[in-house]
């Protein structure tokens, strides 16, 4: 079957020397759940800034490889490009509009083609079903929100481009474990509910294999790992340098993990 997604030998290049991205090839099927995982550094985000065309900002670029939406090339197209697509990003950081209200910040979301009359009244009343607590907070500056409230926020934003594929980096950062799983698992329910695809860059391994398909593993700008989501969580460097279970089945300690680093091979 062809992949909805597909990006093959990409690489990107920062200030025309830092090469950080180098080679990746990784495919996501219509209505599936990926996960991107790696270590800070590892250019998960980047990965992602590539497919939506956020690469500008950071003065970077795309120098080889191709990426593939649909059958038709998006790589090196403008944002609201991609975006015009079916292809949204909800990114890692400044995520929302912290002097605005809740609403207000949901309104600037909107696409113009949308933001008159019922369309947008119904578009708003659609993410405040998906998400109850934004409306009790719709009159709520968003910078006073919590940590989940705000993240929230973001996938409501995202919602209102109607994507076909999420691009979703770093969902859980900083939030509380339970807050986390609570709101990867609204990502597995909006997936079921409204027949998104979603890829997903995530730190918390363990949760995101938990909701997620399949998943590729990153290191230093590579794909150096993939399989589905049950072998990932199953394979011995996985459960010992990402879940710090050593093959005992005990934690392991910092020492340990350090050790282990230097001398883990990826295994079929």
């Amino acid at each position: 079957m062809t992949p909805l997604l597909e990006v093959s030998g990409l690489e990107v290049v920062y200030n025309h020397a830092v090469v950080a991205v180098q080679g990746v090839s990784l495919r996501v099927s219509e209505g599936g759940l990926v996960a991107l995982l790696g270590t800070n550094g590892a250019g998960k985000t980047t990965t992602l800034r590539a497919i939506s065309g956020f690469l500008g900002s950071d003065n970077a670029e795309i120098t080889q490889g191709t990426v593939l939406w649909d059958g038709r090339r998006v790589g090196g197209l403008q944002p609201y490009e991609v975006a015009g697509r079916g292809i949204t990003l909800v990114p890692e950081r400044e995520k929302i509009f912290e002097t605005l209200t809740v609403e207000e910040n949901l309104a600037a979301a909107v696409p113009a083609r949308r933001a008159r009359g019922e369309n947008r009244r119904e578009s708003l009343d659609q993410v405040f079903r998906q998400f109850p607590v934004l409306f009790e907070r719709r009159r709520q500056t968003a910078g006073y929100l919590s940590g989940g409230e705000r993240q929230m926020l973001a996938l409501g934003q995202a919602l209102l481009c109607r994507p076909r594929l999420l691009l979703v980096d770093e969902l859980s950062l900083g939030l509380a474990p339970l807050i986390a799983g609570n709101l990867l698992a609204v990502l597995e329910r909006l997936r079921a509910e409204l027949g998104l695809t979603i890829l997903l860059v995530e730190q918390n391994v363990a949760a995101a294999l938990k909701i997620a398909d399949y998943g590729y593993v990153m290191e230093h700008g590579r794909i150096v790992f993939e399989d589905t989501a049950p072998r990932l969580l199953g394979h011995a460097d996985i459960q010992e340098f990402y879940l710090g279970v050593g093959q005992e089945g005990r934690a392991k300690s910092y020492r340990d993990v350090k050790q282990y680093r230097r001398k883990r091979r990826w295994h079929g």
